[in-house]
């Protein structure tokens, strides 16, 4: 026990009475001295305007709070642990509200509560007599306003909120630090859209509220979960007597939320609008960039002038920055896809900004919560703007006369990333570097400086290939029409017809297939040029394919491996063998087909990206398969599903695979229960696999179900019904059962891998023994990519070492938790 005034320890011992709270009576004295000035300080120095003292006197809610169970809980967890606890965030996620409902606590939580309003002062020279001033504490003749501050808090228990201190940040650290150092029970609740870094301080980040999952689909009980749903109801109900979410504006409501990213003051200031506007109106008024803005005002009179539209609580952060701050921030609004560091060098330097600069702007950028980090992925190096933050960024830069130059960056910036794969001999099956920024590309080639510029027909074709990557045949097809009809696309050789015939291929169009494969090879032998030739004739042999043409498929790819010959380039020539393989195999000559897998799956392993060997080592499985090799076959298959996302259509292969072979091998109730968890998958990914390999599942499947009784049947596709991911991953490498791990392994491993497949796989190179570069050489990355993935390796493990990795990996070899998941 210590004395309440000057900190002295009381003298210890049995008393009678209540125990004592002061080492002596001068201390007493000092002590109602000071309470007694504080109540006339009360009495005769009336708050100051915005300002409000102890819990009862904060402002009264007069709407209801909404949601944050989550972080009210947090905080009360950090209030206790530190003293000071700062509350940041974009402008308008809802930092001050959030405040407000802790401090409203239940009576008594936080002793005497003191709210101080700071957004309309501008000189920070007048924090302290301001904050005092709010407090009803009177000034003092030759006193600073720190000291008065210090002896009006004293060492009474109280909690002290300073809302809106990013725009005096500096003035704020140096007062909270002394008021802290020198008032014991004192605790300060700060919001700011930027830390303050006072010693000490606990920062929680307001994020914006939750959204319902894609698919939540339009029933109001799933979509209510959503934080930002209910908000917008309770809002729009308050406005439109009578409004309620139901199946017929469910989906556009939570579209609505969706395209606000949850921030709380765009959400309420549009469904303010339901007074007047249907959700589709207010939905379609969000897609117009232009009005945008102007839709999201007409907030609270009696609020802030910040929280009355949203352009002005985004104005009031725009203002608090740089010039070059400023910059960066209106030209980063054209990337509405995101952005990583070199994205951001490439479109925002030059015009006063430097490209050095650029990456420290982006660090302040995100500490002043005008960009983020993708919500769940702390560790990534890829920022965004929030869509209405991002409109009001476009709206400067139509202001400052930069946007058709910042536009013409972008455009460069997209060809120089094209570039990377301009020495693929098959650039439709390599992986686009352009996958990643499939937003900011069509987002380009819709502006009109694009829509006639010379590099036009590349970036389309660039955007398609994204497009089939992702099996999203129609609006790559649509692209690729277009294409063909433009003189200016003739420069890209038969690489159009190519990728549309692949894409045909995708659609069961065989007949477009076929003619557009047979104009690409007539392209590129006019052309004579090597590379295009020998994708031209693979993208023909893949339309005969799938047509059942097999021996003309065949002739095909041997033509192509005569064509890579003169190319000298193993990869891609290994590459081309493994489709031969797949076409001879289809055509009766497995042996043939084994042999020449044996001579390109070490190549691939050795050099390809996981996705090439994945597919290669399922060829490898099913040429081992029709050889009845049951054993190599089973394993082949089981290592593509080691290597592969568990919840990706790649996963799908090898699970069938594996069906086939416990279909030879006569585990009939393996081989159903296999298939049919397959089949759900399909069906809830929305793709099918290449008709050959189906019919031959298909039949082999239909032969095991009669062989098994009808209860026995039923209960394997009720069974493989309800596998999904990781249980069926794991059921089909039989690691469900008999997995006996040592209990450090379990201490290590875990029941989850918080890896992705790509970080699993660059974690096992690093367990090998393998440098950056060889890493990178082996999964056809670059050396800095490969650096990025260990350090969310490292972050994600909390592991720091190579060596340390290397037996996280070992661990969960040991334990059979070879894939993430």
């Amino acid at each position: 026990m210590t004395c309440e005034s000057c900190g002295a320890p009381l003298p210890g011992g049995p008393r009678r009475g209540r125990p004592a709270r002061y080492c002596s009576g001068a201390c007493r004295q000092r002590a109602f001295r000071q309470r007694s000035a504080r109540r006339a300080q009360t009495v005769t120095s009336p708050p100051a305007p915005g300002a409000a003292s102890s819990a009862g006197g904060l402002p009264r809610a007069l709407d209801s709070f909404v949601g944050r169970r989550a972080e009210l809980s947090r905080l009360r967890a950090l209030s206790r642990a530190s003293r000071l606890v700062t509350l940041t965030g974009a402008g308008g996620v809802g930092k001050t509200r959030l405040a407000l409902e802790f401090a409203r606590g239940p009576a008594g939580r936080h002793g005497r509560v003191d709210l101080v309003e700071l957004d309309a002062l501008q000189d920070g020279a007048a924090l302290a007599q301001s904050v005092a001033a709010a407090l009803a504490v009177g000034e003092r003749a030759g006193r600073s306003g720190v000291d008065v501050l210090v002896d009006a808090l004293g060492d009474a228990r109280r909690l002290l909120v300073l809302d809106n201190c990013e725009h005096l940040a500096e003035p704020c650290a140096r007062l909270i630090a002394a008021l802290l150092s020198r008032c014991p029970r004192l605790r300060i609740l700060a919001t700011s859209r930027e830390a303050l870094r006072v010693p000490g301080e606990t920062v929680l980040r307001v994020g914006e509220l939750s959204l319902p999952p894609a698919g939540a689909g339009d029933d109001p009980a799933v979509l209510l979960r959503a934080d930002a749903v209910r908000l917008f109801v309770e809002r729009a109900s308050s406005c439109s007597p009578g409004f309620t979410l139901h199946r017929g504006n469910g989906r556009t409501v939570a579209e609505i939320c969706r395209r606000l990213d949850g921030l709380t003051l765009a959400v309420e200031l549009a469904a303010r609008r339901a007074g007047t506007l249907a959700p589709s109106e207010i939905l379609a008024g969000l897609d117009d960039q232009m009005s945008q803005l102007s839709l999201l005002a007409g907030g609270h009179r009696t609020g802030p002038g910040r929280h009355r539209e949203l352009a002005a609580a985004v104005d009031w952060s725009h203002r608090l920055l740089d010039p070059a701050e400023q910059a960066v921030f209106r030209r980063l609004g054209v990337l509405v896809g995101g952005f990583d560091t070199a994205a951001a060098r490439a479109v925002c330097a030059g015009d006063g900004v430097a490209p050095a600069q650029v990456i420290g702007i982006l660090c302040a950028l995100e500490a002043k919560s005008l960009i983020v980090r993708p919500a769940g992925d702390a560790s990534t190096a890829r920022f965004r703007q929030l869509s209405t933050i991002r409109a009001y960024a476009l709206e400067r830069l139509r202001a400052s006369g930069e946007l058709r130059a910042t536009r013409h960056r972008v455009v460069e910036w997209l060809n120089g990333l094209a570039d990377e794969a301009g020495d693929e001999v098959f650039p439709d099956q390599a992986g686009s570097p352009l996958a990643v920024e499939q937003d900011n590309l069509a987002a380009a080639l819709a502006c009109a400086t694009v829509r006639h510029g010379a590099s036009r027909p590349r970036l389309v074709l660039e955007l398609a290939r994204v497009h089939y990557e992702r099996e999203q045949p129609s609006a790559a097809r649509a692209l690729l029409t277009g294409l063909l009809r433009e003189t200016g696309a003739r420069a890209l050789g038969g690489a159009v017809p190519a990728l549309a015939a692949r894409v045909a291929c995708q659609q069961a169009d065989l007949a477009g297939a076929l003619r557009l494969g047979e104009q690409a090879v007539s392209m590129e032998r006019t052309r004579r040029h090597p590379a295009g030739l020998a994708n031209a004739l693979d993208a023909r042999a893949a339309a005969r394919l799938c047509r059942g043409e097999y021996a003309a498929a065949v002739a095909d790819l041997r033509a192509c491996l005569d064509v890579l010959a003169t190319l000298d380039n193993p990869r891609d020539t290994a590459w081309c063998t493994h489709h031969l393989a797949w076409a001879l195999l289809q055509a009766g000559g497995e042996r043939e087909a084994d042999t020449l897998m044996s001579r390109c799956l070490p190549v691939l392993r050795a050099h390809a990206p996981w996705s090439r060997v994945a597919a290669a080592l399922h060829t490898a499985g099913a040429v081992r398969l029709a050889l009845g090799q049951l054993d190599s076959a089973e394993a082949l298959f089981a290592e593509v599903l080691r290597i592969v996302p568990p919840s990706s259509f790649h996963a799908l292969y090898p699970v069938e695979g594996l069906a086939l072979v416990a279909a030879e091998s006569g585990d009939l109730r393996r081989a159903l229960l296999l298939y049919e968890a397959s089949a759900q998958a399909r069906s809830r990914l929305d793709t099918v696999s290449e008709t050959p390999w189906r019919l031959r599942l298909e039949r082999t499947v239909a032969r095991a179900g009669t062989g098994l009784p009808a209860a026995a049947r039923e209960a394997a596709v009720s069974g493989g019904r309800r596998l999904r991911e990781d249980r069926l991953v794991a059921y089909a490498l039989r690691t469900r059962s008999g997995d006996h791990r040592t209990a450090d392994d379990a201490r290590i491993v875990g029941d989850r891998c918080p890896l992705t497949a790509r970080e699993f796989m660059v974690a096992e190179l690093v367990a090998d023994g393998l440098t950056n570069r060889q890493i990178g050489e082996r999964l056809g990355l670059s050396a800095r990519t490969v650096a990025t993935h260990l350090d969310k390796v490292r972050d994600k493990l909390g592991i720091r070492s190579r060596t340390r990795i290397a037996l996280w990996v070992a661990a969960r070899t040991r334990a059979g938790q070879h894939t993430p998941g």
